[in-house]
């Protein structure tokens, strides 16, 4: 194909070849996302544009779908990424966030409207582009949300995300384990999504691998638990008796972060809870 006006239903047809090839399980979603953001419109829109043809994709798309090809992640071919329903600003530099992860904005949000308390302080430890922080707010209006990201880039997207959500969190760039200092004691509801991947396990799919930044990756030990466990403790620090951590890991990890949990007299009770797809993904524990 060249890189000129091509009608959409080759185009895509073509498109979803060249990236099946490339081994990308997805290949015919991201083909359509690809015409769409040629086009300017929603996928839904470039879907029936494809059942009717005729339509043509303007110059650029057959660049974006040999970029894709060498396993740039979608999300940055696009500069967006869904979730929660809202649509986040990302690229390089930033953790792309995960469905499994709408789970934890799931039971945080929980723990907010659970709390008892006009205007609920919300912490989100580790918060790369922001995504949990915003979701619990977009959830919760009433609730004070506060966010901490270590890695400037990171931050400077989650600071983007604010400026085009138009959502009230605030994004304190630094080190989470020292974080919000003047709060200690005073919070409701901690949230994170650490970096969790043990140090030797280097993820297999270079959309991972090669794009994600390894900050937001490898949880600092050999079971990958190092990383989640000191913010567990500074959790501990910043919650309220009674207050609620909500935390993600990886699916095999679940017991791990209970036993390390447990060494604690910090928590009064933990529980882990599975994603959708029926994985252990989320442990929630209580403040003693």
């Amino acid at each position: 194909m060249t890189d000129s006006t091509t009608e959409i239903r080759a185009a895509v047809r073509w498109a979803t070849g060249v990236l099946a090839a490339a081994g990308i399980a997805s290949a015919p979603v991201d083909a359509l996302v690809l015409a769409a953001h040629c086009l300017g419109v929603e996928t839904s829109e470039a879907r029936r544009l494809l059942v009717l043809g005729g339509a043509e994709l303007p110059q650029g798309y057959a660049a974006l779908v040999a970029e894709r090809a060498t396993r740039v992640p979608l999300q940055h071919l696009t500069g967006f990424a869904h979730f929660h329903g809202l649509t986040l600003l990302v690229g390089p530099g930033v953790f792309i966030p995960r469905p499994e992860t709408e789970t934890l904005v799931s039971y945080a949000v929980a723990a907010v409207r659970d709390s008892g308390v006009d205007t609920p302080a919300v912490i989100d430890l580790c918060t790369g582009s922001g995504a949990v922080a915003f979701a619990v707010k977009a959830e919760v209006p009433s609730a004070a949300v506060y966010a901490v990201e270590l890695d400037p880039l990171a931050h400077g997207w989650a600071i983007a995300n604010r400026e085009r959500l138009g959502l009230d969190v605030e994004i304190w760039l630094g080190d989470a384990r020292t974080a919000y200092e003047e709060l200690l004691g005073l919070v409701d509801v901690v949230t994170c999504n650490p970096p969790y991947i043990p140090a030797d396990q280097v993820p297999v799919d270079p959309e991972v691998r090669d794009h994600d930044p390894a900050l937001a990756l490898y949880g600092g030990s050999g079971d990958g638990l190092a990383v989640p466990l000191a913010m567990a403790a500074r959790a501990a620090e910043l919650l309220k008796p009674g207050g609620v951590l909500v935390m993600e890991h990886a699916d095999v990890q679940g017991a791990g972060l209970l036993r390390g949990l447990s060494a604690s007299d910090s928590w009064r009770r933990a529980d882990d809870h599975p994603d959708l797809t029926g994985r252990p993904r989320v442990t929630v524990a209580v403040r003693d």
